[in-house]
Protein backbone atom coordinates (compact mmCIF):
# COMPACT_ATOMS: atom_id res chain seq x y z
CA UNK A 1 0.00 0.00 0.00
CA UNK A 2 1.28 3.26 -0.84
CA UNK A 3 1.21 6.44 0.83
CA UNK A 4 -1.24 9.28 -0.75
CA UNK A 5 0.53 12.34 -1.97
CA UNK A 6 -1.61 14.31 0.42
CA UNK A 7 0.18 12.46 3.32
CA UNK A 8 3.54 13.05 1.42
CA UNK A 9 3.00 16.86 1.22
CA UNK A 10 1.96 16.69 5.16
CA UNK A 11 5.14 14.82 6.20
CA UNK A 12 7.17 17.44 4.17
CA UNK A 13 5.23 19.96 6.22
CA UNK A 14 6.17 18.49 9.75
CA UNK A 15 9.70 18.05 8.48
CA UNK A 16 10.30 21.59 7.32
CA UNK A 17 8.67 23.05 10.49
CA UNK A 18 10.95 20.79 12.71
CA UNK A 19 13.80 21.94 10.69
CA UNK A 20 12.86 25.77 11.40
CA UNK A 21 12.37 25.25 15.08
CA UNK A 22 15.89 23.74 15.69
CA UNK A 23 17.34 26.52 14.02
CA UNK A 24 15.18 29.11 16.24
CA UNK A 25 16.17 27.39 19.42
CA UNK A 26 19.12 25.54 19.20
CA UNK A 27 21.33 28.61 16.57
CA UNK A 28 24.05 28.98 19.18
CA UNK A 29 24.98 25.16 20.28
CA UNK A 30 26.11 23.53 16.87
CA UNK A 31 26.60 20.12 18.58
CA UNK A 32 23.23 20.35 19.82
CA UNK A 33 21.59 21.11 16.41
CA UNK A 34 23.65 18.74 14.58
CA UNK A 35 22.24 15.80 16.48
CA UNK A 36 19.01 16.68 16.81
CA UNK A 37 18.74 17.05 13.05
CA UNK A 38 20.49 13.71 12.40
CA UNK A 39 17.83 12.60 15.02
CA UNK A 40 15.24 13.78 12.39
CA UNK A 41 17.41 12.10 9.68
CA UNK A 42 16.47 8.55 11.17
CA UNK A 43 13.40 9.42 12.04
CA UNK A 44 12.17 10.13 8.71
CA UNK A 45 13.92 7.14 7.47
CA UNK A 46 11.91 5.22 9.65
CA UNK A 47 8.35 7.00 8.63
CA UNK A 48 9.13 5.49 5.23
CA UNK A 49 8.16 2.23 5.89
CA UNK A 50 4.68 2.93 7.45
CA UNK A 51 1.79 3.16 5.06
CA UNK A 52 -0.67 3.22 7.61
CA UNK A 53 -2.62 6.42 7.63
CA UNK A 54 -3.15 6.54 10.98
CA UNK A 55 0.03 5.67 12.48
CA UNK A 56 1.16 8.93 9.96
CA UNK A 57 -1.07 11.10 11.24
CA UNK A 58 -0.11 10.41 15.34
CA UNK A 59 3.21 10.69 14.02
CA UNK A 60 2.64 14.28 12.30
CA UNK A 61 0.66 15.28 15.50
CA UNK A 62 3.91 14.56 17.75
CA UNK A 63 6.15 16.27 15.48
CA UNK A 64 4.05 19.72 15.53
CA UNK A 65 3.49 19.74 19.27
CA UNK A 66 7.79 19.08 19.39
CA UNK A 67 7.95 21.96 17.67
CA UNK A 68 5.67 23.83 19.19
CA UNK A 69 7.34 23.09 22.51
CA UNK A 70 11.12 23.93 20.99
CA UNK A 71 9.95 27.27 19.80
CA UNK A 72 8.05 28.11 23.34
CA UNK A 73 9.57 26.51 25.92
CA UNK A 74 13.20 26.02 25.21
CA UNK A 75 15.47 28.69 25.97
CA UNK A 76 19.32 28.92 25.65
CA UNK A 77 21.71 30.36 28.41
CA UNK A 78 25.19 32.07 27.42
CA UNK A 79 27.61 32.25 30.23
CA UNK A 80 29.37 35.65 29.28
CA UNK A 81 31.10 36.35 32.27
CA UNK A 82 33.24 33.36 34.89
CA UNK A 83 32.55 34.26 38.87
CA UNK A 84 34.01 37.08 40.10
CA UNK A 85 35.90 37.04 43.40
CA UNK A 86 34.08 40.40 44.49
CA UNK A 87 30.23 39.17 43.93
CA UNK A 88 31.03 35.45 43.33
CA UNK A 89 28.92 35.18 40.82
CA UNK A 90 28.90 34.12 36.95
CA UNK A 91 26.87 36.04 34.56
CA UNK A 92 24.43 34.89 31.76
CA UNK A 93 23.08 35.65 29.17
CA UNK A 94 19.23 34.35 27.96
CA UNK A 95 18.05 34.11 24.48
CA UNK A 96 15.15 34.48 24.40
CA UNK A 97 12.65 35.08 21.20
CA UNK A 98 9.36 36.19 19.73
CA UNK A 99 8.06 32.67 20.62
CA UNK A 100 8.85 32.34 23.78
CA UNK A 101 6.18 31.14 26.51
CA UNK A 102 6.56 34.08 29.09
CA UNK A 103 4.00 33.16 32.49
CA UNK A 104 3.23 35.30 35.77
CA UNK A 105 5.75 36.04 38.01
CA UNK A 106 3.40 36.98 41.03
CA UNK A 107 3.73 33.07 42.33
CA UNK A 108 7.68 33.65 41.96
CA UNK A 109 8.10 37.04 43.92
CA UNK A 110 4.90 35.90 46.63
CA UNK A 111 5.52 32.34 47.31
CA UNK A 112 3.35 30.18 49.38
CA UNK A 113 4.45 29.94 53.21
CA UNK A 114 5.45 25.98 53.94
CA UNK A 115 5.41 24.93 57.34
CA UNK A 116 6.90 21.60 56.01
CA UNK A 117 9.57 20.55 53.53
CA UNK A 118 7.00 18.18 50.89
CA UNK A 119 10.35 15.88 50.89
CA UNK A 120 10.00 15.02 54.60
CA UNK A 121 6.00 15.04 54.54
CA UNK A 122 6.28 12.52 51.57
CA UNK A 123 8.38 10.20 53.93
CA UNK A 124 5.71 10.84 56.76
CA UNK A 125 2.73 9.47 54.85
CA UNK A 126 4.92 6.94 53.26
CA UNK A 127 5.91 5.69 56.74
CA UNK A 128 2.24 5.86 57.98
CA UNK A 129 0.86 4.12 54.56
CA UNK A 130 3.43 0.95 55.40
CA UNK A 131 2.55 0.67 59.17
CA UNK A 132 -1.13 1.10 58.36
CA UNK A 133 -3.44 -2.39 57.51
CA UNK A 134 -4.77 -2.09 54.07
CA UNK A 135 -7.51 0.20 52.98
CA UNK A 136 -10.57 -2.30 52.25
CA UNK A 137 -13.39 -0.49 49.89
CA UNK A 138 -16.25 1.18 51.33
CA UNK A 139 -18.23 -1.52 53.60
CA UNK A 140 -15.44 -4.35 53.76
CA UNK A 141 -13.67 -4.95 56.84
CA UNK A 142 -10.28 -3.25 56.58
CA UNK A 143 -8.56 -5.63 58.79
CA UNK A 144 -7.94 -9.60 57.36
CA UNK A 145 -9.15 -11.41 60.36
CA UNK A 146 -12.43 -9.95 59.69
CA UNK A 147 -12.16 -9.69 55.98
CA UNK A 148 -11.69 -13.35 55.70
CA UNK A 149 -14.70 -13.92 58.33
CA UNK A 150 -16.87 -11.89 56.09
CA UNK A 151 -15.73 -13.36 52.66
CA UNK A 152 -16.66 -16.93 54.51
CA UNK A 153 -20.10 -15.41 55.30
CA UNK A 154 -20.50 -13.94 52.13
CA UNK A 155 -23.77 -14.77 49.47
CA UNK A 156 -21.92 -16.55 46.17
CA UNK A 157 -23.93 -15.32 42.85
CA UNK A 158 -25.78 -17.81 41.24
CA UNK A 159 -24.58 -18.57 38.03
CA UNK A 160 -27.86 -20.17 35.73
CA UNK A 161 -27.19 -22.01 32.21
CA UNK A 162 -30.62 -19.82 31.08
CA UNK A 163 -29.00 -16.63 31.36
CA UNK A 164 -25.53 -17.08 29.77
CA UNK A 165 -25.30 -16.81 25.98
CA UNK A 166 -22.63 -19.20 24.97
CA UNK A 167 -20.61 -19.65 21.46
CA UNK A 168 -17.34 -20.90 19.83
CA UNK A 169 -15.05 -19.63 17.81
CA UNK A 170 -11.69 -20.97 15.95
CA UNK A 171 -8.67 -20.31 18.55
CA UNK A 172 -5.79 -18.37 17.60
CA UNK A 173 -1.99 -18.36 18.94
CA UNK A 174 0.31 -21.33 19.13
CA UNK A 175 -0.49 -24.89 19.92
CA UNK A 176 -0.71 -26.28 16.16
CA UNK A 177 -3.71 -27.01 14.61
CA UNK A 178 -4.95 -28.43 17.83
CA UNK A 179 -5.67 -24.32 18.68
CA UNK A 180 -5.84 -23.00 15.40
CA UNK A 181 -8.02 -25.16 13.06
CA UNK A 182 -10.87 -25.88 15.69
CA UNK A 183 -13.39 -23.97 17.50
CA UNK A 184 -12.21 -24.73 21.17
CA UNK A 185 -12.49 -20.85 22.20
CA UNK A 186 -15.42 -20.44 24.25
CA UNK A 187 -17.11 -16.96 24.91
CA UNK A 188 -19.42 -16.45 27.30
CA UNK A 189 -21.82 -13.62 27.55
CA UNK A 190 -24.34 -13.20 30.87
CA UNK A 191 -27.66 -11.33 29.99
CA UNK A 192 -28.27 -9.81 32.90
CA UNK A 193 -25.28 -7.75 33.76
CA UNK A 194 -23.35 -7.87 30.02
CA UNK A 195 -19.90 -8.95 31.38
CA UNK A 196 -17.80 -11.13 28.67
CA UNK A 197 -15.49 -13.66 29.20
CA UNK A 198 -13.81 -16.08 26.87
CA UNK A 199 -11.02 -18.78 27.40
CA UNK A 200 -8.69 -20.72 25.30
CA UNK A 201 -6.50 -22.24 28.45
CA UNK A 202 -6.11 -25.70 27.45
CA UNK A 203 -7.16 -27.14 23.75
CA UNK A 204 -9.94 -29.27 25.50
CA UNK A 205 -13.51 -27.93 24.60
CA UNK A 206 -15.05 -28.84 27.72
CA UNK A 207 -12.24 -27.54 29.97
CA UNK A 208 -12.35 -24.64 28.48
CA UNK A 209 -16.24 -24.31 28.58
CA UNK A 210 -15.53 -25.23 32.59
CA UNK A 211 -12.69 -22.47 33.04
CA UNK A 212 -15.06 -20.04 31.42
CA UNK A 213 -18.13 -20.44 34.13
CA UNK A 214 -15.36 -20.35 36.54
CA UNK A 215 -14.19 -17.04 35.21
CA UNK A 216 -17.24 -15.59 34.66
CA UNK A 217 -18.18 -16.38 38.44
CA UNK A 218 -15.44 -14.79 39.81
CA UNK A 219 -16.22 -11.48 37.81
CA UNK A 220 -19.84 -12.14 39.40
CA UNK A 221 -18.79 -12.44 42.94
CA UNK A 222 -16.68 -9.46 42.64
CA UNK A 223 -19.32 -7.47 41.31
CA UNK A 224 -22.12 -8.81 43.76
CA UNK A 225 -19.34 -8.60 47.06
CA UNK A 226 -17.39 -5.77 46.66
CA UNK A 227 -14.19 -5.98 48.48
CA UNK A 228 -15.08 -9.64 49.90
CA UNK A 229 -14.18 -11.93 46.41
CA UNK A 230 -11.65 -14.55 46.56
CA UNK A 231 -9.53 -12.68 44.50
CA UNK A 232 -9.53 -9.31 46.84
CA UNK A 233 -9.29 -11.84 49.37
CA UNK A 234 -5.96 -13.17 47.78
CA UNK A 235 -4.87 -9.61 47.79
CA UNK A 236 -5.10 -8.32 50.95
CA UNK A 237 -3.79 -11.64 52.80
CA UNK A 238 -0.40 -10.70 50.18
CA UNK A 239 -0.62 -7.22 51.67
CA UNK A 240 -1.55 -8.04 55.54
CA UNK A 241 2.00 -10.50 54.98
CA UNK A 242 4.03 -7.58 53.25
CA UNK A 243 3.06 -5.26 56.63
CA UNK A 244 3.97 -7.78 58.76
CA UNK A 245 7.05 -8.39 57.24
CA UNK A 246 7.95 -4.73 57.48
CA UNK A 247 6.68 -4.82 60.89
CA UNK A 248 8.63 -7.60 61.81
CA UNK A 249 11.89 -5.99 60.12
CA UNK A 250 11.41 -2.62 61.89
CA UNK A 251 11.42 -4.38 64.96
CA UNK A 252 14.37 -6.14 64.78
CA UNK A 253 16.31 -2.93 63.24
CA UNK A 254 15.25 -1.13 66.89
CA UNK A 255 16.39 -3.74 68.72
CA UNK A 256 19.96 -4.03 67.08
CA UNK A 257 19.98 -0.27 67.30
CA UNK A 258 19.18 -0.51 71.34
CA UNK A 259 21.81 -3.35 71.70
CA UNK A 260 24.38 -1.30 69.74
CA UNK A 261 23.76 1.99 71.63
CA UNK A 262 24.22 -0.22 75.04
CA UNK A 263 27.18 -1.59 73.99
CA UNK A 264 28.85 1.97 73.24
CA UNK A 265 27.97 2.62 76.62
CA UNK A 266 29.33 0.37 78.28
CA UNK A 267 32.62 0.26 76.33
CA UNK A 268 32.64 4.58 77.55
CA UNK A 269 32.37 3.44 81.27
Amino acid sequence: MSVSPSLRAAARSVYRDLWRASRTTFSGDALVLAAFREKMRNDAMEQRLITDEQALQVRFKEGRDVAAFLRRNVVQAERTRVRDEEDGLDTYKIRLTEHSELGNNESIKNPEQMTEMPRKQRKRDRAVAQDSPPVAPSGAPRFYSQLKKAHKQREIPSLLETDLEETFVRGSGPGGQSINKTQNNVQLLHKPTGIRVSCQETRSLEQNRKLARRILLEKLDKLSNPGLSKGELQKAKQLERERRRRRKAKKKAHKKEEMSGSADSDASY
